[in-house]
């Protein structure tokens, strides 16, 4: 760590704090995460989901982890680091997105998400915090605290990504969900890229079904009967509505655009493409370069495991903020971003036509703001 000079303390969360650092030999940033348990060997720190995964994710659309240091019994991940992300870059914007800018990005997270997904891993927390950007032109997926391994075994635990994005089957709490998720979350991020709102900003879990179902309408049993099956063992009913067409909710998307959306999130995961399915879509084939500019390739070094001799620098003191009461949609906080001005709290939802239903929409609730920090924090959303 003495090849690292720390300028200051970028975020903390329950189980680390990011730091950001500056190289002594290249004067290039960093973002450093200190882990806050101690790690007494190296199989212990070799077995956290974030070391296996990203130590085998080696691509332009990926987070790079330079490496990962063990120094008097703690473990630090060197991460490059970037400065905003594309929530922060949403907020900040005054006008739309032109299609073009928005395909490119969709683009980039695509590609991210299918080699991700063709390495054996699904992501479980896709979101606008956790897609890192410099500028619209490059985009790269961040913040594997929660990733899985395809192969490994269900059940899986229920809380899964932020609410916003949490696709139907977790949101009725399925133990054997897997890539759709991810997949899931980019068709309601590529919603949120075209009007700068998120597209289902439900309060509760039972809130974001029914925001679900006001856009999408009730599902069909026949189109998606394991989903009765779990809404059955809830002891949930779906409400009855009538879709709304997205091109209705986004009216400067392309219908090429509103195809893939519409895809993405369907209410079955079997009926979603998968991401490298995404990228053949006619909403791609268009006489664009799509991808990072040249600029910002380069060739991806392997993760180098540093297990130095030399006593850990003087950092600086990082107590533990509270942690709020005992929440799913509570978790850890642990990734390179300043602070935003604001909550990821739509001031204004997407209006959505009157709509047929039997049973009424519960109110929307005004969340309390949450701190947010920009990258890994997962406190994007509104506690139920």
């Amino acid at each position: 760590m003495n090849r690292y000079t720390i300028m200051k303390q970028l975020g903390d969360g329950t189980y680390g704090s990011v730091l950001m650092g500056k190289s002594n030999d290249s004067g290039e940033l960093v973002a450093i995460k200190r882990m806050k348990r101690k790690f007494y060997s190296w199989d212990e720190c070799m077995n956290l989901r974030e070391v296996k995964s990203l130590k085998k994710l080696n691509h332009a659309n990926v987070i790079k982890l330079k490496e990962v240091i063990r120094e008097n019994d703690h473990l630090y991940f060197v991460f490059e680091y970037m400065k905003e992300n594309l929530y922060q870059l949403m907020k900040d914007r005054n006008k739309f997105f032109p299609e073009s800018v928005i395909r490119n990005m969709m683009y980039q997270i695509l590609q991210g998400l299918a080699f991700i997904h063709k390495h054996g891993f699904f992501h479980r927390d896709m979101k606008p915090e956790n897609l890192l950007c410099s500028g619209p032109e490059l985009v790269k997926i961040a913040d594997f605290g929660l990733a899985r391994e395809l192969r490994s075994q269900p059940p899986y635990t229920d809380y899964v990504s932020t609410r916003w994005y949490r696709a139907p089957e977790v949101l009725l709490r399925s133990s054997v969900y897997s890539s759709p998720i991810d997949i899931w979350a980019v068709g309601s991020i590529m919603a949120e890229l075209y009007t700068l709102r998120p597209l289902f900003p439900g309060t509760s879990e039972v809130d974001e079904i029914f925001k679900i179902c006001q856009v999408l309408g009730t599902p069909k049993k026949s189109d998606w009967t394991e989903g009765y099956h779990l809404a059955s063992a809830m002891n949930f009913r779906f409400p009855q509505c009538v879709p709304i067409s997205l091109k209705t909710l986004i009216p400067n998307a392309s219908n090429e655009a509103i195809q893939l959306m519409s895809d993405m999130l369907n209410w079955n995961p079997k009926k979603r493409p998968t991401a490298s399915q995404a990228l053949k879509y006619p909403y791609f084939q268009v006489g664009q370069i799509l991808g990072p500019p040249p600029q910002y390739l380069e060739k991806q070094a392997p993760v180098k495991p540093v297990q130095p001799t030399e006593p850990k620098p003087s950092l600086p003191k990082l107590e533990a903020k509270p942690e709020p009461v005992s929440s799913p949609d509570l978790h850890d906080k642990t990734q390179p971003q300043p602070l935003p001005k604001v909550n990821h709290q739509p001031l204004q939802q997407i209006q959505l036509p009157q709509n047929t239903a039997n049973q009424q929409v519960p109110k929307q609730q005004q969340p309390q703001a949450l701190p947010l920090f920009p990258i890994i924090n997962k406190n994007s959303s509104p506690v139920s």
